[in-house]
């Protein structure tokens, strides 16, 4: 356990040199408060840029709290999943290619110690990013809609920061499989889109989709209940999680021994 909290805490250091843990939260944040400030000031944004006939009325009805606290989720759903695969693609295949992996590897470190700290390490940035992100959503939202019950916001934040997970996994899977950082984000974010798309599209089908779980969010906010297959995919994205760790550690050690 020593030596894994020792990997754990070499990783948050190393984080704090590339100074992830600074633009990865402020760009949450700043992904969190633009979805409450554009939908309020979105008539006096729409009426500065001119253009309109003399006289004409502007008359958007505003939105509910709970649509603008889903579409401050959205947000998370295309940049944040962009900046989590950007974030994390080279944590392993950088070191890999450096030969930092080879030589901490040398000495008595197992390669599950290895992988599941870095797992561990970037899953903290990840969740922590989205919380002080998704709050300040939430905060802006009441401030100027109405405020969404602490209880939804929790469980909408669990379910698609589970969803966030299975991406961050699928990205160490290809960054442990992969020697090129840039093709192993590359792939993890063709996956999460094809993913995503399909889910979308055979929603009556694949109910159970890890993927659906940022939808599932969305209509916890807006309907105000949580769908009947939100803890098959919730179960599912956990199993898929653990599944992917342990084939990371298996492909690299592989890899490694063949090296």
């Amino acid at each position: 356990m020593s030596q894994w909290m020792t990997l754990f805490q070499k990783e948050i250091l190393e984080m704090w040199r590339n100074f992830k843990w600074i633009w990865v939260p402020i760009t949450f944040i700043l992904l969190g408060v633009s979805e409450p400030l554009t939908s309020y000031y979105l008539p006096q944004i729409i009426k500065s840029f001119g253009g309109l006939p003399e006289g004409s009325i502007i008359d958007i009805p505003p939105p509910t709290a709970g649509a603008v606290l889903a579409s401050g989720l959205s947000q998370y759903s295309t940049l944040g999943v962009l900046i989590i695969v950007l974030g994390t693609m080279g944590v392993i295949a950088g070191e890999r290619k450096s030969g930092v992996a080879a030589m901490i590897l040398v000495k008595p470190v197992s390669y599950l110690s290895y992988i599941s700290s870095k797992w561990a390490g970037s899953l903290l940035l990840v969740w922590f990013s989205l919380f002080i992100g998704y709050l300040s959503t939430w905060y802006y939202t009441g401030q100027l809609f109405d405020w969404i019950p602490i209880g939804e916001f929790f469980q909408s934040f669990v379910l698609f920061g589970l969803w966030l997970t299975v991406v961050l996994t699928v990205t160490i899977f290809f960054s442990a499989a992969l020697l090129a950082p840039g093709m192993a984000g590359f792939i993890s974010l063709a996956i999460a889109l094809v993913l995503s798309i399909i889910s979308g599209a055979l929603s009556h089908l694949l109910e159970w989709s890890p993927s659906q779980l940022a939808g599932y969010a969305s209509a916890l906010l807006t309907v105000g209940e949580l769908p009947d297959d939100t803890l098959p995919a919730s179960l599912v994205a956990i199993l898929l999680i653990v599944i992917l760790l342990w084939l990371s550690v298996f492909l690299f050690k592989k890899k490694e021994l063949a090296s």
